[in-house]
Parts: C-alpha cells; structure tokens; sequence
C-alpha cells in the first residue's frame, strides 16, 4: 500500500488531534523533571495545524509537510517549536518529488526528521530525550521496509520499539533539557517527549 499526500495530511490530522487529547498528559509527564508545559506547548502548535490543515499546500508530500513545519515552528511554544519543526522541515526535504511513500520512504522521513532534530538540539539516543523513543521507531520502519512489510505492519513493529525505548528511559538519567539539572533524580521518571511518541505512535497505528 502506497501512502500518498491524502493520506499524509489525514494522518497529520489524527496526529493533531491525539496531541491535543493528550496535552495534560503530557504536561503531567514532563511536570516530573521539566516545567510540566509540554503537552501545551505542542498542543498550541498543533492545535493551528488542525485549524489551518485545509489551507496547506498538497500539491505535493513535500510541499504538505513543509508547510506543516512552518506552523508548527511558529505556533509550539517552549522548546517543542524549534525541535519539532526541524524535524517536520527535514522530513519533507526527505520526500521531495516523491508522489507517493512505502514503508521504506516512510522510513527515510523519519531518519530525517532525528537527523533533523539532532542538527537542532545536539542531543543522541541515551540523553534521555524523545529521540530515545524516535531512532528504535525509525530502525523499526526501516527493517520493516526490508523485509517486504505493508504500512500496517511496519507501524506496529515501530509502536513497539517506540514504547519500548520510551519506558527505557525511566532507567537513564537525561543528559539534555530541564531535566538534566535534576542528575540522578531523574531516575525512575520516563522523559515526557519518548513517551509521547510512544502514545503517537500506538494510538496512529490503532487508528
């Protein structure tokens, strides 16, 4: 099953919405070892994506996300703005004059949108960040698009390993963003950013 800019924006639509379903749990999340302003930081960002989410360009995949990027960039608040927004710009960048993505382009999308947000934040996998949920979700996809999965498939596969390094990061201390000034008091908490992803993740390939 090929995956085109429709079906791209609808599943940046449910993205949009699980984010907003979930901004106070995500705001507790992060209320552990951060300003506990997460989830509505990048609720704020996402809540304009919905809103503006027919007025973006689909002429192309490329063009969608792009203008995604630019939203999200402006409107999340806090840290959220600049990480996700790298990450979306990279991505689409990634998928330029492709009409249509398979799981390994979907892949590809996402080893962008790390590499983007590690170009912006300077942070690796083990600094206890939402890269520690991302990089295990993207290897996923990327093994996925080897062995000849459908989109289905390789989500689930990819939901796993997400959850997996997010809960992973309850035994690291963070090394990146507020949490790092806490040492070893970070212990035992999840970080707020893998575990959202973990939930993104799920609750798309659910739906």
């Amino acid at each position: 099953m090929a995956v085109g800019v429709l079906e791209v924006k609808e599943t940046v639509r449910r993205l949009s919405e699980i984010i907003i379903e979930n901004e106070v749990y995500f705001c507790d999340l992060d209320s552990v070892a951060g300003d506990g302003d997460f989830g509505a930081s990048i609720a704020k960002g996402f809540r304009e994506v919905l809103k503006e989410i027919d007025d973006i360009d689909t002429d192309s995949i490329s063009s969608f996300i792009r203008g995604c990027a630019m939203i999200i960039m402006e409107h999340c608040g806090g840290a959220s703005g600049p990480i996700w927004g790298s990450a979306f710009m990279a991505a689409s960048r990634s998928v330029k004059g492709k009409e249509n993505l398979e799981v390994s382009d979907i892949a590809e999308m996402f080893d962008a949108g790390v590499a983007g947000i590690q170009k912006r934040g300077g942070a690796k996998q083990g600094d206890k960040t939402l890269l520690d949920a991302l990089i295990p979700a993207t290897e996923a996809l990327q093994k996925a698009g080897e062995e000849g999965k459908d989109v289905k498939e390789a989500f689930a596969d990819a939901t796993k390993a997400a959850q997996e390094g997010a809960e992973y990061t309850k035994t690291i201390v963070a090394a990146k963003g507020r949490a790092s000034y806490l040492g070893d008091r970070s212990l035992n908490h999840p970080d707020a950013g893998a575990m959202a992803i973990g939930v993104i993740m799920k609750e798309l390939t659910e739906g």
